[in-house]
């Protein structure tokens, strides 16, 4: 298994051989790419280094929706072992293919990622990700098995019998979406079970963003350390990058993946520490390579070595996506600033809705709906009048915009073994 302790002349050989190897093969083997690089007249053999890569057009969700299904394949389908797919909620499905080589690839980058988060070959995992199109599950699954670490292959829901299997199969090891891992410790205690004498270890969450309170919140409910991981469907699925034990943000595994902030208004490159939206290029992959994907995530590259003492440059964690962006009367409105805010009181629960009002395709209204928590809950009005004061004002301060407030009951709102759906949209 590679290591992530490179030299940065290390780093910089193995990315140039990669992204001329990335570029050859998508422009000769794609026809997506062939189309694209005889439209902008670009000949690969003049893209040498990091600077030419910039020439390189950027590769869209748009792109990957109109060439579906198969249209972004660079080998014929007969050399495909698997398939995964996004949830295709928005639109046609987002397909990512892989060859045998891609896949081996990839289980050793999540191995990587895994064994960055303290995972060693005698832990047992219980993997609480969705099986199927999504690339979570079978993701972590095969990277843990790589890494030589014992795997349950729970998938997501049940959450009763995962508990039960937790205590059984003595896991030390949790995968999951932060906000299942928040729904399980409530469930857990519900059942009259303390969620610390599991015996879990380490969580690898992902799928989400984890705010510092969510991730406050399990480390408190099930004593284990929390780590953080990243990828996306469009690039290859989990394993792009992770946090070490440190947790200073998520090592990027350079050598595989090359990474570029960008600004997302004129896609100009950023300098390292200036944040702007993700941009990621597989170096890798066969069968459905990508070049200069948008991600649509907002974050940055943190300047400086990491005190773990591994060279790969870390990404911040994200603060947000450049399509998630909500504009309200000239506005810009991040939903992770709301939970920032929200974090701030103990008397609300980690759980939130944000109730956009649109009339005629222009946001209108927020309204922000608050769980509390069963300590925040009350009977006196005037005490819940004084908590949704405190908010309201807080949220004007941070957003320069006050959003209407609405306190919810505690577990009044949804749980999901996923991804937690924290926007909706209604009609004023």
């Amino acid at each position: 298994m590679q290591n992530d302790f490179f030299s940065t002349e290390e780093f910089s050989a193995r990315q140039k051989t990669g992204l001329r190897r990335a570029i050859n093969h998508a422009a000769q083997n794609s026809p997506f790419y062939r189309r694209l690089f005889d439209e902008k007249s670009l000949n690969p053999d003049q893209i040498e280094t990091p600077d030419d890569f910039a020439n390189v057009p950027f590769t869209t969700k748009s792109d990957l929706r109109q060439a579906y299904p198969y249209g972004m394949a660079a080998v014929p389908l007969d050399k495909i072992l698997r398939i995964h797919a996004s949830s295709g909620t928005t639109g046609k499905p987002i397909v990512a293919g892989y060859t045998r080589a891609d896949l081996e690839c990839w289980a050793e980058g999540v191995a990587r990622i895994c064994e960055m988060a303290g995972v060693t070959s005698k832990d047992i995992a219980q993997i609480s990700f969705g099986y199927g199109l999504f690339t979570g599950g079978f993701g972590l699954h095969y990277g843990l098995e790589w890494l030589g670490t014992t795997v349950v292959p729970f998938s997501s829901g049940n959450t009763e019998r995962q508990l039960a299997l937790m205590q059984d199969f003595q896991t030390n090891v949790l995968v999951s979406t932060p906000s299942f891992a928040i729904y399980m410790a409530e469930a857990a205690r519900e059942l009259g079970y303390n969620p610390r004498d599991f015996g879990l270890k380490i969580g690898l969450f992902g799928g989400e963003p984890c705010s510092d309170a969510m991730r406050e919140d399990i480390e408190n409910q099930w004593g284990l350390k929390a780590t953080v991981n990243y990828g996306l469907t469009e690039v290859v699925g989990p394993g792009i990058s992770g946090e070490c034990l440190k947790t200073r943000g998520m090592h990027i595994l350079e050598d595989i993946y090359y990474p570029e902030i960008i600004d997302p208004e004129n896609g100009r490159v950023l300098a390292d520490g200036e944040t702007g939206e993700l941009v990621l290029t597989p170096m890798f992959k066969e069968g459905f390579p990508v070049l200069r994907y948008r991600t649509g995530d907002i974050t940055r590259l943190i300047p400086g070595p990491c005190p773990c003492g591994r060279t790969t440059r870390r990404m911040d964690y994200i603060t947000g996506r450049s399509d998630d962006m909500i504009i309200i009367k000239g506005v810009n409105i991040f939903p992770s600033q709301i939970e920032e805010v929200l974090a701030g009181f103990p008397e609300v629960s980690p759980h939130y809705r944000l109730v956009l009002k649109k009339d005629k395709g222009f946001i209108k209204d927020l309204e922000v709906q608050v769980e509390l928590t069963p300590e925040g809950f009350t009977d006196s009005f005037q005490e819940l009048e004084a908590l949704d004061g405190r908010i309201r004002q807080r949220l004007r301060s941070t957003l320069s915009l006050g959003p209407r407030v609405k306190l919810m009951e505690p577990k009044s709102l949804e749980r999901t073994t996923g991804k937690a759906k924290r926007i909706v949209e209604e009609q004023a």
